[in-house]
């Protein structure tokens, strides 16, 4: 009696677990489809970007501004493909060979060194999901890319994407970054500037507050020596 008890709560128990799975991404689904031609307001990046500004300073606030794919320096777009996902145009959400380097390069290194992330598979965890690291989280940053993909054009995950990625301390956004690291608007960005601002998306709050890192710059001379062959939506 005392097993059967025990089978059947256990049964409720997984049974509650994959409604309660079930309606999260029924959740992000929703969110993902109204996002097809409306803006998100935050992210889950930016909700914990703040928690952290408040802690110091409960007035705290971000910076962030929202501006349209066309009002975003084709330098900057560039910069980013070549930097962070140069099969951005030509895959479905995932670059296996790319995942296939990083896994034999963190192998090889005895650590975490590189990730293969896509642009899909970063703005899927930027939206949604926490920067702690767990297979759990890996597992949904696959559905929601797989749903990004599915629901919205690249031109349109792109343009999320620019206007929603930390770049420093409180700093989310194609614009609020151009803004804050050098005075003009995210339109204007020239082939360095954008290399920079691209190099330093990996490791954002470092690099703001280390601006002359000889990784950082290192990093900025080979993306701006990639960018001409950066196809981008």
């Amino acid at each position: 009696m005392k097993n059967h008890s025990f089978g059947w709560w256990l049964g409720r128990i997984v049974l509650a677990i994959l409604l309660l799975f079930l309606v999260w991404n029924l959740w992000i689904f929703g969110h993902v489809w109204w996002w097809k031609d409306h803006n998100p307001d935050d992210t889950a990046f930016m909700e914990e970007g703040l928690a952290r500004l408040q802690k110091d300073d409960p007035e705290a606030e971000l910076r962030h501004k929202w501006v349209p794919y066309s009002q975003i320096s084709p330098n900057l777009k560039r910069a980013l493909v070549a930097s962070e996902d140069a099969k951005f145009l030509d895959h479905d959400g995932f670059d296996w060979e790319g995942i296939q380097a990083a896994w034999e390069k963190n192998l090889k290194k005895g650590r975490i060194v590189a990730g293969g992330s896509t642009i899909s598979q970063q703005l899927a965890k930027n939206l949604f999901l926490s920067s702690r690291r767990t297979p759990w989280r890996k597992l949904e940053e696959a559905i929601i890319t797989v749903m990004l993909e599915k629901m919205l054009d690249k031109r349109r995950i792109f343009e999320i994407y620019l206007n929603v990625i930390e770049w420093g301390n409180g700093i989310y956004g194609a614009e609020a970054a151009s803004r804050y690291y050098y005075r003009t608007g995210a339109a204007n960005l020239g082939v360095s500037q954008a290399a920079k601002l691209a190099a330093m998306v990996p490791d954002p709050r470092f690099y703001d507050a280390h601006r002359n890192d000889r990784r950082l710059l290192r990093k900025t001379s080979i993306i701006a020596r990639r960018m001409p062959y950066a196809d981008i939506p």
